[in-house]
């Protein structure tokens, strides 16, 4: 039988071209991702006075920004291709050609944070808190560029909205996985934080918003695994999970952690 797909948009890659230059969507997700995460945590700032100042967010965006690329890379790096890149290291810095891990970019910005956080006698948990509930904006944008350029596809299935996708050496129809998380660890992610941070007081609780970023998105991660490729130089590995669900334990693990601690603790007060 003949299984109907949806036809892939097939978006050029490439945003933006003046000559020689070229803006491509990734590169453009990750700068609006850090631009709108950035005036974000400056309004959450307003909510919860004392955190962290206006003007240290500026300084803090930066830190965020290289935390986020250096870790992301080095995460890929070790978690997804060491083979590969031990022949080939001059290929660790081509950011270009792709390759970034979520889990690498998380443990960059909290080194980055932290390290912040120490120079300018601040809440690591705090400030923490109001990164993590803007951390959804740029999964969300992210996983759009993924899509675009058609990579990290889903596993083949005859779901009506499978796709073909033109990277596919196998051309079969296959999970729109990138909408899926873009929808999950994204947008829904980002509603529940910002529930949580608006209606409620949850940033008065040093670590609540963060643990529940950490788990919300493990949780999210663990289920789009099912339907997302597994890396074809990694395929499928202990029981027969993918790299992302294993990294995604601990993030769970470290999570729940912070979301007990949060509770049962009494709340900072907000100046």
């Amino acid at each position: 039988a003949t299984v109907l797909t949806l036809a892939f948009p097939n978006i050029d890659p490439i945003a933006v071209a003046i000559g020689p230059i070229a803006i491509r969507w990734y590169a453009l997700a990750y700068v609006v991702g850090l631009v709108l995460g950035w005036q974000y945590v400056k309004a959450l700032a307003r909510r919860y006075p004392g955190i962290i100042g206006g003007e240290e967010v500026d300084d803090l965006l930066m830190s965020a920004a290289l935390g986020v690329l250096l870790g992301g890379r080095v995460g890929y790096v070790l978690f997804y291709n060491f083979d590969y890149f031990l022949s080939h290291p001059i290929e660790i810095v081509a950011l270009w050609h792709g390759g970034m891990s979520f889990h690498g970019g998380l443990a960059g910005v909290l080194i980055a944070i932290w390290t912040f956080c120490r120079l300018r006698t601040r809440s690591f948990l705090r400030v923490g808190d109001l990164v993590a509930a803007a951390t959804p904006l740029g999964l969300l944008l992210g996983r759009i560029a993924n899509f675009i350029n058609g990579e990290l596809y889903g596993r083949p299935s005859d779901v009506p909205w499978a796709m073909v996708f033109p990277n596919d050496e196998l051309h079969v129809p296959r999970h729109p996985s990138q909408l899926y998380e873009a929808g999950l660890e994204g947008l829904t992610l980002f509603v529940i934080l910002a529930a949580f941070a608006w209606l409620g007081r949850a940033g008065d609780r040093p670590g609540l918003l963060g643990g529940i970023f950490l788990v919300g998105y493990a949780c999210c991660r663990i289920i789009v695994e099912f339907f997302r490729q597994p890396d074809a130089q990694l395929g499928f590995l202990w029981g027969g999970a993918t790299m992302g669900q294993l990294l995604s334990i601990p993030v769970a693990l470290a999570g729940i952690w912070l979301i007990v601690r949060a509770l049962t603790r009494p709340p900072a007060a907000s100046k």
